[in-house]
């Protein structure tokens, strides 16, 4: 079938290549996150009325779904409901590559991925700039730590309140590589958010305030304290039992000197350096994959198809 364009979408397919991310990055829960050189690829084009056909290959190939239940589609709803415009039928294929409920921030790069699929499809995008983009991947996801990164790219201080949602690059040393092991079986946000208590003490709060501010200048100007300021108090304990290879590969690595964290909510290891990360590589667990991956500093972007 002949592609159907015009009005207010333009002709032939876009493309958007949009980051893994590593939110909280220990002490930083819900407020820091972290875009990686690790992308899905997202391809859209507009077809006749009624039309959804979705292709998936690679990362989750075997369990996404190919209808109006997949997260890409309903944020591409969402973004041509905020814009006013009649919804189109879509032939849509996605190559991912982020590993799926892993931590690494894949259920955020296809919300914002979809955001920025419909706005290149609009022939006037004015009405889905980066904020409103935000805005409704917030909406969305629930809290900013992973799709802020995502839209932006780099290393980025977010928050929200009610309605108003905030992010903001922040300084990050050229000279800072993750290091992530990933292992085979992925655990939900969902259920590793329903392990943390209703309160802690305000000791705990405080000392974990004090590392998350301590992370933002070691990422920036002093790696020498990015294992100090990885410490956590306020979340990776409590989920230990949902993950723990994970947290014993953290412990372990911790103790060895190395600033090791849980990759958002997990089960991902994700380890901040400026040493010889190649190195760190041969503490992968026997059945985990492990890289080194370098910042992404661009975010979410248009790519040719």
């Amino acid at each position: 079938m002949a592609p159907v364009s015009g009005g207010p979408f333009v002709s032939g397919p876009v493309s958007v290549a949009v980051p893994a991310t590593s939110a909280n990055l220990g002490p930083g829960f819900d407020c820091l996150g972290l875009a990686l050189d690790l992308h899905d690829q997202l391809t859209a084009e507009i077809a006749g009325p009624g039309v959804l056909e979705v292709e998936v290959v690679g990362e989750g190939a075997a369990d996404l779904p190919r209808d109006e239940r997949h997260l890409v589609v309903r944020s591409m709803r969402r973004a041509f409901e905020h814009a006013g415009v009649p919804q189109p039928g879509l032939r849509l294929r996605f190559e991912n590559a982020i590993p799926q409920s892993r931590g690494l921030g894949s259920s955020s790069a296809a919300i914002v991925g979809g955001l920025a699929l419909a706005r290149a499809l609009l022939t006037e995008g004015s009405v889905l700039d980066d904020g409103a983009l935000l805005v409704l991947a917030n909406g969305i996801e629930g809290h900013p730590d992973n799709v802020a990164p995502a839209l932006f790219g780099g290393f980025v201080v977010c928050g929200q309140d009610e309605d108003d949602v905030w992010a903001d690059q922040a300084p990050i040393a050229a000279a800072v590589r993750a290091v992530v092991f990933v292992p085979p079986t992925g655990v939900s946000t969902e259920a590793a958010r329903g392990l943390l208590p209703d309160q802690v003490p305000h000791a705990v709060a405080a000392a974990n305030a004090g590392r998350a501010a301590l992370l933002v200048a070691a990422l920036g100007s002093a790696p020498h304290r990015l294992h100090r300021a990885t410490e956590d108090f306020l979340h990776q304990s409590f989920r230990a039992r949902a993950m723990p290879a994970s947290y014993e590969l953290v412990t372990r690595l911790r103790a060895e000197g190395h600033a090791a964290v849980i990759s958002g909510a997990g089960p991902t290891v994700l380890v901040l350096t400026t040493g010889d990360a190649e190195a760190l590589l041969a503490a992968t667990p026997e059945g985990w994959a492990s890289a080194v991956r370098d910042v992404d500093h661009i975010g979410v972007r248009v790519v040719t198809p």
